[in-house]
């Protein structure tokens, strides 16, 4: 039989000594270990990535729309600005979009920089299937 001792909250219940091991006091828990734990995992992480973009990504290279204009059933003239190693040549590709968001063209342009400048601007004419309604940039990459 069991004691039932003084301190024990009513409708607790009551285990005999021994029989199911040590019980545990309820702990304090440790937010700001955690928070701590987890801000130095995203300070981690951010450091690889950035690490691996310097590593394996291409911002040398890197394209704005400065303007479409020209629109016609059958066109659209795209003006960008493309930022490039000095000296050095992009392939670009430009789309086309209707108004639902179909591509109605598309049109890959080489451009290349002076010696010396690392800035190209370039205005090309896109051919279209079909009313455009936006000219884009989509990227430019080394050209082969």
């Amino acid at each position: 039989m069991s004691e039932t001792h003084a301190t024990i909250t009513p409708g607790a219940p009551v285990f005999p000594p021994g029989r199911y091991g040590r019980r545990r006091e309820p702990g304090r828990r440790r937010p700001v270990l955690l928070a701590l734990l987890v801000a130095v995992l995203m300070a981690v992480l951010g450091l690889v990535a950035a690490r691996l973009y310097n590593q394996y990504g291409d911002p040398e290279y890197r394209a704005e729309l400065i303007t479409y204009t020209g629109i016609t059933d059958s066109r659209v003239v795209v003006d960008f600005r493309v930022t490039l190693p000095p000296g050095g040549s992009a392939t670009c590709l430009l789309r086309a979009r209707s108004h639902d968001g179909a591509q109605v063209g598309h049109a890959e342009v080489t451009v290349a920089a002076r010696p010396g400048e690392r800035h190209v601007t370039a205005r090309h004419e896109v051919p279209t299937t079909a009313r455009p309604f936006i000219g884009e940039v989509l990227r430019c990459r080394p050209a082969a």
